[in-house]
């Protein structure tokens, strides 16, 4: 699935391209992804100018003057720019046409969104309906990990009455957004806490390094890339590699790259976790 690093990637990807264009025409090639598409889509957005993107955790917010339209890539989506009259693939299901000031058709481009597991989202939130941070899909997100209101003492804070490992409380959410498995293991690694410790346990300090291995380990994803999963690739057709530099995640067997001990793959909540037992105490 794309995580946090993968959506940036994305959205810097398709910002210069549909940031300060207008949409021209709306082509869904079906009712609806993991909803419904929303109503008269394409009336509602035709004529209007993309005002900016932004991201909330793994969703991409495409802004408007009226609203904004909520995007998310799903298990297994990706987003494509893409010149007027390329033919349409099997499980291309969304099309944003835009056209820039210049007229005629060099001006136009197309955002594409491609979903075999139509686990993905296109979503709209109208300014009349109030704070999008209010959206049933945002409103019981955490702070973002990137963002000034992230910190060690916040982790310490909000998770002293917290007995679930860490990783867990990592991955679900509610403190910190988009710190998915890959990034939870590398950060958990790189800060030298075992993922099975009680998030109540670890101490301030502790939580102080946790913070700013997540701040590294993100920032060092989204600079390269993200990560080459399975079904992502980035807006220009590439994969990420940061893969290259993981330390524990999908190693399980192979040496530390610190101590030499074997990694240890085990089960927490239905995902893999990767971690080394020398390393993290």
């Amino acid at each position: 699935m794309p995580e946090l690093p993968e959506v940036e990637v994305t959205r810097r990807g398709v910002a210069p391209h549909i940031e300060g264009r207008v949409v021209e025409q709306v082509v869904l090639r079906r009712e609806g992804l993991r909803w419904p598409f929303p109503p008269a889509l394409s009336e509602l957005l035709a004529g209007h100018r993309i005002l900016g993107t932004n991201r909330r955790g793994k969703y991409l917010l495409i802004e408007f003057e009226h609203g904004t339209l909520i995007v998310h890539l799903g298990m297994s989506g990706h987003l494509r720019v893409l010149p007027p009259g390329v033919e349409a693939r099997k499980h291309d299901h969304f099309d944003l046409v835009v056209v820039g000031t210049d007229a005629g058709p060099e001006g136009r481009q197309v955002l594409r969104l491609h979903d075999p597991r139509r686990f993905g989202a296109v979503l709209w939130h109208g300014k009349e309906e109030g704070d999008l941070e209010q959206h049933m899909l945002l409103r019981g997100l955490g702070v973002e990990p990137l963002g000034e209101g992230f910190s060690g003492e916040l982790l310490w804070r909000e998770t002293r009455k917290r007995s679930a490992p860490i990783k867990q409380v990592l991955l679900a959410g509610d403190i910190v957004v988009g710190v998915g498995n890959i990034y939870a293991c590398e950060s958990l690694f790189r800060a030298g806490i075992n993922p099975k410790t009680p998030a109540a346990r670890i101490s301030r300090t502790r939580y102080e390094r946790l913070a700013e291995a997540i701040k590294e380990i993100l920032a060092a994803a989204i600079v390269q890339g993200g990560s080459t999963l399975r079904d992502f690739i980035a807006v220009n057709g590439q994969s990420g590699y940061f893969q290259q530099t993981y330390f524990v995640y999908d190693r399980a067997g192979v040496p530390c790259r610190n101590c030499g001990a074997p990694v240890r793959q085990i089960k927490q909540g239905q995902r893999s976790t990767f971690y080394c037992v020398q390393c993290q105490r």
